[in-house]
Parts: C-alpha cells; structure tokens; sequence
C-alpha cells in the first residue's frame, strides 16, 4: 500500500440483522484516501453513507473485509483500545451540533481535551487555536442558546479540530443550515483541508456542497462508484 493512502478498505461487507432478515448494507466495497484528500459521499437515504462513515471513524465494525488508517487494522482493535485511538485521529462533525447547552463555546471546545494529559493551561491554548481558526475568537464564552446556527456548527468544528486529529468525519455538516451560513461553513472545511492539510470525508445529500470536495463518490447498492460513473 502507498504511504500517501492514508484511508483504505478492502472487500468490506456490513450486514445487519433485523429479527430473522439479513440486510445487507455494503457489500464489497473498497476505498482509498489518499492523506490531503477531501472526499464527498453522496447517495440515496438508506444507501450505507452513514455507516460507511461509522467504519471509518471506527464507531462501528464491518461484517467482512478490512478497515485500515495509517497501516492500522482498526477492525482488530479492542473496544477500549478503539475509544482511545478515535480520541487521538478523529474529528467528528455532525449535523445538528451536539453542543452541551450549560457549556460556553469555549468549554465545548475543551471537552475532548479531557481526555487527554494536557494541563489546563496547555488545554486553554488549544481551544483558543482552534477557536481563532474558525472565526470565533470574540465568541468564546457565549453559550450555544446565545449563537447562531452557522456559529455553533463552527463550534463543532473547532471541537473536532482541537485535538489536531488525523482526519475529520463530517455528516450533513450544512443539513441543518440556510444557503448562505452553509457555504460559510464549507468554505472553513476547504480552508481546513488546503491550507491546513485536513484529510476530511463529508456525507452530503447535497450535490452543491459535494462540489466543494476534490472528488465525490457516490454509494450505490453497496458499493462506490464515482460520480459521474453512478447511475442517474
């Protein structure tokens, strides 16, 4: 394998049981990611996105086939061995935030911190980074009743990236965002992933934010195709 592939599944099968039905969600699939990359998986409801994605993050196991980041078998890990290599690689951006409303934007930014042997000093000069990268120095210490959409979604991005993950994994990062607040917040991921070098993997249903990705997969009956390659 290329040392510049930094993602990469092989023959990766999940099905789940519901009762006595198999569904099979993905089905041989294989991907690379190249380190630097930003990729944008799109794809009907249903169709695995978001469980290609949990696979990746190491939130859940394949049934089949190999899951592999930096020449790590993460399928093989233990599940306090997988915990502790998620808090060190990845960021994780969801849709609808998932701020902790007593908390000041500071304080959720910190939160993945405590994991961490980091004194509290050496924590708050991290979540100042990270709180300066994405525009949010002056907001700090509000809470999230007290911002807008587009500034708690850059929380959750400054959360993700505090840590300096390896990767990040965004899920409908502008699902919940007007037109103009998304293209702010896809225009931070671009910035995050060229200037930067954030390796970033983004579910979208939307074709317009996918266009700000470098290449966009599309998963179809289990497995990925490019996008121009999928069947209308």
């Amino acid at each position: 394998m290329s040392e510049d592939i930094l993602i990469h599944l092989r023959d990766v099968t999940k099905t789940y049981r519901r009762g006595r039905e198999a569904v099979e969600v993905l089905r041989h699939l294989d991907l690379e990611v190249p380190r630097g990359d930003f990729v944008a998986l799109m794809g009907p409801s249903g169709s695995g996105k978001t469980t290609l994605l949990n696979l990746i993050g190491g939130l859940d196991r394949p049934t089949s086939g190999e899951v592999e980041v930096e020449g790590q078998r993460i399928d093989r890990l233990s599940g306090s061995r997988l915990a502790a290599w998620r808090s060190r690689h990845v960021g994780f951006v969801f849709q609808f935030y998932n701020l902790l409303p007593v908390l000041t934007a500071e304080r959720n930014v910190e939160v993945p911190l405590l994991l961490t042997g980091l004194s509290r000093a050496q924590r708050k000069r991290h979540v100042a980074a990270a709180l300066g990268v994405v525009g949010l120095s002056d907001r700090a210490r509000h809470r999230p009743r007290e911002l807008s959409g587009g500034q708690e979604q850059r929380v959750g991005i400054a959360r993700a990236i505090v840590t300096d993950p390896t990767f990040l994994l965004c899920d409908e990062p502008t699902g919940d965002l007007d037109r103009t607040t998304g293209t702010e917040i896809l225009e931070l991921l671009v910035a995050l992933n060229r200037e930067h070098g954030k390796t970033i993997v983004m579910v979208t249903h939307d074709p317009r934010a996918a266009g700000f990705a470098r290449r966009t997969l599309v998963v179809e009956e289990g497995r990925l195709r490019p996008a121009e390659e999928a069947v209308a």
